[in-house]
């Protein structure tokens, strides 16, 4: 969840806000309390602000001032109702949204998601800015500021993605049905995933888990393979307990898990992200093993790739926590191409051969951005026939 600061004093909204938000949230009286931490913040990073409403005179002011000494400040009123006469003043004073003082923590993650989507627009936008001025430096590496999917590919993508929708909703039922049987809750997981020229979309996939992996993480922590790595190679250091909290927001990738907290906490020690990969993991469903050693919990993508979010062929779209590591010129190459079910490094090393090192599984990406082709196409749907198996349980 991102830092949140609280302007007001209302006890029983801060209450609940700090019962919701815990450590992150901090409680000020006022724009002054406020603007000696807003000062002290980075002031190109988007900074959610909860704005107490009262009088909506002294509010407009108070916010007004806020809205023009930190550009970056979003300002969200807290309030139980409001008439339309004062969302025009509040709105001209600098509001950007309104929020109820017992909102709940979807609520709250949705905002984030709001602020992470607007942050990797806004990199983006300042790329090609920066771009612009280096153009006549020749030790600049020139890059397409716009993927266009060519003419081909996507017709290939319609008939392909199409007839195999058709083909395969008999095995649709199938496992619609099984899941159902099987635990409560959705049948098809839908994540946020940023694609091609950053697009983000809702990525789907039959879920595969419990509803509540999340609370269950913390249960399974010593079992993470990647901490057992850890500790192999440096066997003198003494890893810290795990904050994980019961209700904390679990992120999912392809192939790991971690949890906000952590990957918050890992941000700010500018140490990278620390992943969780759990051999057998208790959380998956008995019909979400056998979906995942097999793919089948990737067929809803068909829809995504008929829809034109993505393409058979391309690079994997990525979770947004992911994206916004990866928005350096060094690796921006792999979102100018497209956004795919399968791809290369898929094929290179899986199942027993290995798995591939997260810088490697970049360079493949920008290689296929750069290299893409029909032929190189076709070639990796052919392999992906032999590597879809995955042997690894996790």
């Amino acid at each position: 969840m991102t830092f949140i600061i609280y302007i007001g004093t209302n006890k029983e909204f801060i209450d609940h806000f700090q019962q919701l938000l815990q450590e992150n949230i901090v409680i000020v009286k006022n724009k002054e309390e406020a603007s000696i931490i807003l000062k002290e913040l980075p002031k190109n990073k988007t900074q959610p602000l909860l704005f107490e409403k009262t009088n909506p005179d002294a509010d407009e002011l108070n916010i007004a001032y806020l809205k023009e000494q930190f550009q970056n400040a979003y300002i969200i009123l807290v309030t139980e109702q409001i008439s339309k006469e004062d969302i025009n003043i509040y709105i001209k004073a600098g509001a950007k949204n309104t929020i109820s003082p017992f909102a709940d923590s979807d609520t709250f993650n949705a905002i984030n998601e709001f602020i992470l989507k607007n942050e990797l627009l806004r990199e983006n936008e300042s790329r090609k800015s920066e771009k612009k001025e280096k153009e006549n430096d020749k030790d600049i590496k020139e890059i397409d500021e716009v993927f266009r999917l060519p003419v081909g590919k996507r017709i290939f993508d319609i008939v392909v993605s199409l007839f195999a929708l058709i083909a395969l909703s008999p095995l649709f039922v199938l496992i619609i049905i099984l899941i159902s049987l099987e635990s409560k809750g959705p049948v098809i997981y839908k994540s946020k995933r940023v694609g091609s020229n950053y697009f983000i979309f809702n990525f789907l996939k039959f879920r595969s888990m419990y509803i509540d992996a999340d609370k269950r993480l913390s249960n399974y922590l010593s079992m993470n393979q990647y901490t057992n790595e850890t500790k192999k190679k440096e066997p003198e250091t003494k890893e810290p307990e795990s904050n994980l909290a019961d209700d904390d927001t679990l992120l999912i990738s392809d192939d790991y898990q971690i949890s906000e907290h952590e990957y918050l906490n890992k941000k700010k020690e500018k140490k990278g992200i620390t992943f969780l990969k759990i051999p057998h993991d208790p959380r998956v469903t008995k019909i979400g093993r056998f979906m995942r050693k097999y793919s089948l919990d990737e067929l809803p993508q068909l829809i995504n790739i008929l829809k034109g979010d993505m393409s058979i062929v391309g690079n994997r779209p990525l979770p947004l926590y992911e994206a916004e590591l990866l928005t350096g010129d060094e690796y921006i190459e792999r979102f100018i191409g497209p956004a795919g079910l399968t791809g290369l490094w898929q094929v290179e090393k899986r199942g027993g051969r290995g798995n591939l090192s997260p810088e490697e599984r970049k360079q493949l990406d920008i290689y296929y951005a750069k290299n893409y082709s029909i032929w190189l196409d076709f070639k990796i749907i052919f392999r992906t026939f032999f590597s879809f198996i995955q042997k690894e349980d996790a």
